[in-house]
């Protein structure tokens, strides 16, 4: 199986400065385990940064560095080391461009590498043994973070620090990890795939825009004069705004930009009830209903499809179908 770094809280240590950095090396982190793991582990720094400075080109990198891991036939699955803060967006990118069965496992931590009591190393060694279980394929990149298995798609942060971190609230757990044995619940359906030789995050700019009580357009139309090509509407409750807002969508609609409609309701879909600037007369503007994502998946799933296809015809076809499991 092979263990892919990419930085995160996993592998920082504390500075003199008291700042903690991603300063560990892959080599690093499973050297303990490689001793009672039971298996051969091959090894890979894709990079070192704190995942808050994560970004499209990178996700494309360590998508790429999967699947040609996966070329080889005796690689039973993948694990990717992450920061926390964006696990959300990295995970679900690699389940929309990873199409093999084997598992890809993505984990990290919440305290740092040097903390006496980090959990880190529990978290990889729960990641390899899913990684390593025959019940993990199938499965599409997964998340396994304090003894849980949860999918990449509809997985979010729930807190800040503590180490229960991520929650999946519409879809549940696909099973946990108890003592290295690993007990899996549920099965997924299959999966669409993207082709990842296609993408070009040059084209995939997609930003968010959050929708509160009195706001304007000038965040829609600047973002769209900096060069977006997709929009998130952060709404409220199952997918509301303003006729503001709206007639906003309309325009940039019409102008060849993408919209989708996502909400910042922790739970539920988004639906498209209310008039008045509401979820209803959003959709009838141009926005894409993102069914249970939350503003960070819509973008990821937006993004993915301008990357891939030029088209905007093409891409808002293809969006309601990313956004549903």
């Amino acid at each position: 199986m092979a263990v892919l770094a990419t930085g995160g809280t996993i592998a920082t240590r504390r500075g003199p400065d008291g700042t903690v950095k991603a300063r560990a090396g892959v080599d690093e982190l499973v050297a303990d385990l490689r001793a009672r793991a039971g298996v051969a582990i091959t090894v890979e720094d894709v990079c070192r940064v704190g995942s808050y400075r994560m970004n499209l080109e990178l996700m494309a990198h360590v998508a790429v560095r999967v699947n040609e891991h996966l070329e080889a036939p005796a690689t039973a699955g993948v694990v990717v080391t992450h920061g926390t803060d964006t696990l959300e967006e990295t995970a679900f990118f690699l389940d929309l461009f990873v199409a093999d069965d084997r598992p890809v496992v993505l984990t990290g931590a919440q305290r740092p590498a040097d903390a006496a009591d980090s959990d880190g190393p529990r978290n990889l060694a729960d990641a390899v043994a899913v990684a390593t279980a025959p019940a993990g394929r199938g499965l599409g990149a997964v998340v396994v973070f304090d003894g849980a298995v949860l999918p990449a798609r509809g997985i979010r942060k729930n807190h800040t620090l503590a180490s229960t971190a991520f929650t999946a609230p519409d879809g549940g757990l696909l099973g946990w990890v108890h003592q290295g044995e690993v007990h899996l619940s549920t099965r997924r359906r299959t999966r669409a795939h993207l082709d990842l030789t296609a993408f070009d995050p040059s084209r995939a700019r997609v930003d968010i825009a959050a929708c509160y009580p009195g706001a304007d357009a000038v965040a829609l139309r600047a973002f769209r004069a900096a060069g977006a090509r997709g929009l998130v509407l952060e709404a409220t409750g199952a997918g509301n705004a303003n006729p503001e807002i709206s007639d906003a969508v309309a325009e940039l609609s019409a102008a060849g930009l993408v919209v989708a409609l996502s909400t910042r309701v922790p739970e539920g879909p988004v639906a498209g009830i209310y008039g008045d600037g509401g979820g209803a007369d959003l959709v009838a503007a141009g926005a894409v209903p993102t069914g249970r994502l939350r503003p960070s998946q819509a973008r990821i799933a937006l993004a993915a499809l301008l990357g891939v296809h030029a088209d905007v015809g093409a891409v808002r076809e293809a969006l309601p179908g990313l956004c549903t499991d």
